[in-house]
């Protein structure tokens, strides 16, 4: 979200067509220094890098190997036709990683002007070999050029994730989407919700204007987040600065990640010290006084230390009237390799979220209010959220020399969080059409988490059948404090003055309020504990047809102490068994047609295990049942087309009213089927593209007082389609267009209040100054569209920011 201060509209028109003057000509200007100067190459071949290439066809590993080693590689691709390698997960220098690669190939490599050759391995006794024939004499055959690109790639090959092996994502039977560094760097995605814009099946909440809330397959969460691998569910905006990529796997992921993990589930993959070194320096300005500067810096100490820091600041303000945040960020890691089989990273991250709370503008006769998009609703002095994040992370992997691999996993963190907001509220009939209703509240929320993971991994032959057997244990414990207050209106008052109103021209309330925890309000304390035991294999039956098969066991142990009121104490103990089966044949190598069954759970705790009361503990936690078959084809080995047809079924359903305050239903079920397809990588050397198309209708599937059989699901749109595509003129000049639309869709489950549908375009202009310096311009809106981006319910709805332009230098030194 790109926040400023708009003050009136011609000033706001004449300050955007100066500073989209302003930034063509800087751009001219550089575009002309850029042309001036030649494209200097580099090699790196003495340089150790860190490198994670899965086992699997030659000709692809060499392609990867090729794009992070920076190298070209020459060969003939008849040579490679049918060979695999075992893959390369290391430190390594050029030469040293290529020869890991080319064990047991039959093949060797020579290091020419222009790169290196790939080539036949000297024959012995006479014996032939590919190109090479017995009477010495050579054959001559076509070669190959492959060349490391200037820029990465929109596409990724495998992920260790949703399997906790590295493993193909083609050989995942899943729908999952990867958002990589470049592609972060190419959109300046700087938030969770920035990032799932372009990925299909997945859309944004509005959290109420202080934390992260994405829908998943017509599912909202809160608490689906983790960071590599282990969870991280407290309610607060996350940033990007020290974030490697995105991983967003949808479908109910019980097996992996435990309770929740329901419609789907995000990943983010934190950037790590290896041998690589980095020195870089982004500054970012931009509308609506927009500023923010981030640092990475890597230093490799010695062959077996490696230390990186990450650093973050912003100081913004917003189109919406008053809305300002200010965030920072520091984040180091150090890797520690005692010996070639062992590896130890150890990391932390301080992070401060402060930001006005923002929930957007009323409805009014069953669509959003009509008014400025910049008009705040409430108090934009008594509404703020403030988050600190304290986090120690560590992980410790050893290799066997008999074939198994011991993974560790150990997360501490400490959460604070605070938010209050004055906001608009319930909107009935009875109220004139120039006044609108305001509540307010605040919530107050400490939580000390602490995980631990270890894994075992070992691969082994049964005959003809392979395996990669996974197996672990989780263990967890969530202390959480959790107070709500009241606001209540005037200057002596009573519990019934929880509202107020306010005329809708100027819908700004400065009356005396008093917060207040009444009765009904949270102040709990609750301890969770949790024991998880799973277990996985990996089947390769043939080599067209593999299955995987697992199961987790979940033992949720809450104790849960309400502090006012009656005082209630409350005990429960979940078992919860989540199993995942899928088949995957492949009838060419580069294509994979699969099948999935899996479930998932969510106790009566909830998102943030604040949900317990007395008259839902007994009931028995949500679940969550996945369907799921699609294809994903590697057209080539750095794009990809995927495709999914899904049901997800969920069963024992809670579900809000439509409107603030209103009490929680039991719904009984919900369903929601659908189509994806997504298309992320490299078209040609010069176009890259990443998006998709997602089809879904979901419904209600049981009666209640507070929804008919058959309502729509809220926030789910039917249609939704993006689009995001770079072109590169020359190796240091490109652009990219991106287009995102979303049909209409309902603000709640009442099917009252339709948000509209809307067609938005972005792009973007990116320029490599020298060897150690580039630019890019990001505008966002490029047509102005008038939209609603995310809503929370019928009278929460955020609108959409106007065309906004930021700018960034980027200096690697």
């Amino acid at each position: 979200m790109i926040l400023t201060n708009k003050k009136n509209q011609n000033g706001f028109r004449f300050y955007l067509h100066s500073s989209l003057s302003c930034c063509v000509l800087l751009f001219c200007l550089l575009l002309n220094n850029v042309l001036a100067e030649t494209l200097e190459k580099e090699q790196a071949v003495a340089t150790e890098s860190t490198y994670s290439i899965p086992a699997g066809p030659l000709q692809e590993a060499l392609i990867r190997f090729s794009q992070q080693a920076g190298i070209d590689l020459i060969y003939d691709p008849v040579l490679l036709e049918g060979i695999k390698t075992q893959g390369l997960d290391g430190t390594f220098d050029v030469s040293s990683g290529l020869s890991f690669l080319l064990i047991g190939s039959g093949l060797r490599f020579v290091q020419q002007a222009d790169g290196f050759e790939i080539i036949a391995a000297q024959p012995a006794g006479g014996l032939e070999i590919s190109g090479v024939q017995s009477d010495g004499k050579i054959t001559v055959l076509p070669t190959i050029q492959v060349s490391a690109s200037t820029t990465g790639s929109y596409a990724a090959t495998s992920s260790v994730t949703a399997t906790k092996t590295n493993t193909l994502l083609r050989d995942v039977p899943q729908s999952i989407t990867v958002v990589t560094e470049e592609l972060i760097k190419d959109q300046a995605i700087q938030s969770i919700g920035d990032a799932v814009r372009y990925v299909p099946g997945v859309g944004v909440s509005q959290g109420e204007g202080n934390r992260d809330a994405l829908v998943f397959r017509g599912n909202r969460s809160t608490g689906d987040f983790f960071v590599d691998g282990i969870r991280d569910d407290v309610a607060f905006f996350r940033d990007l600065y020290n974030i490697e990529r995105i991983e967003v796997l949808k479908g109910a992921n019980g097996m992996i990640f435990g309770r929740g993990g329901s419609g789907g589930v995000v990943n983010r993959v934190t950037k790590q010290a290896n041998w690589d070194p980095v020195r870089e320096v982004s500054f970012q300005g931009g509308s609506f006084n927009h500023k923010r500067l981030t640092g990475d810096f890597g230093h490799v100490l010695n062959d077996k230390v490696a230390f990186r820091v990450n650093g973050m600041f912003e100081d913004s303000d917003s189109f919406r009237d008053g809305v300002v945040m200010r965030r920072r960020g520091v984040s180091p890691t150090v890797t520690i390799k005692p010996t070639e089989r062992t590896k130890v990273v150890l990391n932390m991250e301080r992070f401060h979220d402060d930001r006005t709370a923002d929930r957007g503008i009323p409805s009014f006769m069953g669509r959003p209010a009509d008014v400025k998009r910049s008009l705040f609703f409430g108090d934009q002095n008594r509404s703020h959220s403030d988050a600190e994040v304290l986090a120690f992370n560590s992980l410790i992997e050893h290799r066997f020399d008999f074939g198994l691999t011991l993974s560790n996993r150990t997360n501490y963190a400490q959460y604070d969080k605070f938010y209050q907001n004055v906001f608009p509220s319930l909107f009935t009939p009875e109220l004139k059409d120039s006044e609108v209703s305001l509540q307010a509240y605040n919530d107050t929320t400490d939580r000390e988490n602490i995980f631990n993971q270890t894994n075992l991994l070992y691969s082994l032959d049964t005959g003809q059948i392979s395996h990669t057997l996974l197996a672990g244990v989780e263990i967890g414990r969530q202390i959480t404090n959790n107070l709500r207050r009241t606001g209540l209106f005037g200057d002596a008052p009573s519990i019934n003055d929880d509202s107020t109103r306010v005329p809708i021209s100027n819908p700004i309330t400065n009356e005396l309020i008093t917060f207040s925890n009444l009765d009904d309000d949270a102040n709990n304390h609750s301890v969770v504990n949790i024991t998880s035991l799973y277990i996985q294999d990996q089947i390769e039956l043939i080599p067209q047809l593999q299955a995987i098969a697992g199961v987790r066991y979940d033992l949720f142990e809450v104790d849960f102490q309400k502090r006012n009121g009656d005082g209630t104490q409350i005990n429960t103990t979940d078992h919860l068994i989540s199993p995942r089966f899928g088949l995957i044949f492949k009838p060419i190598e580069p294509v994979s047609i699969y099948a999935s069954y899996s479930k998932a759970f969510v106790p009566r705790a909830g998102d943030q295990l604040t949900s317990i009361i007395v008259t839902r503990a007994t009931l028995r936690p949500e679940k969550f049942t996945t369907y799921e078959a699609g294809i994903k084809w590697d057209i080539y080995p750095d794009l990809a087309l995927t495709g999914a047809v899904f049901r997800l079924d969920r069963t024992n359903v809670i579900t809000p009213t439509s409107n603030i305050g209103g009490a929680a239903f039991l719904a009984g079920s919900q369903r929601t089927e659908g189509v994806e397809i997504g298309l992320s990588g490299r078209i040609t050397q010069n176009l890259s593209v990443m998006g998709g198309y997602a089809y879904q209708d979901g419904e209600i599937t049981s009666t209640t007082e507070d929804a008919e059989k058959g309502a729509t699901l809220a926030e789910l749109p039917r249609n939704t389609f993006s689009m995001w595509s770079r072109y590169d003129f020359t190796p240091r000049i490109g652009a990219a267009f991106g287009v995102i639309y979303r049909s209409s869709m309902f603000a709640a489950v009442d099917n009252t209040v339709r948000i509209p549908d809307f067609t938005r375009v972005d792009a973007a202009m990116f320029a490599q100054l020298t060897k150690q310096v580039r630019a890019q311009i990001n505008i966002e809106n490029l047509f102005d569209t008038h939209y609603f981006a995310s809503v929370h319910n019928n009278n929460n709805i955020s609108p959409g920011s106007p065309i906004a332009v930021r700018a960034t230098l980027v200096a690697n030194f």
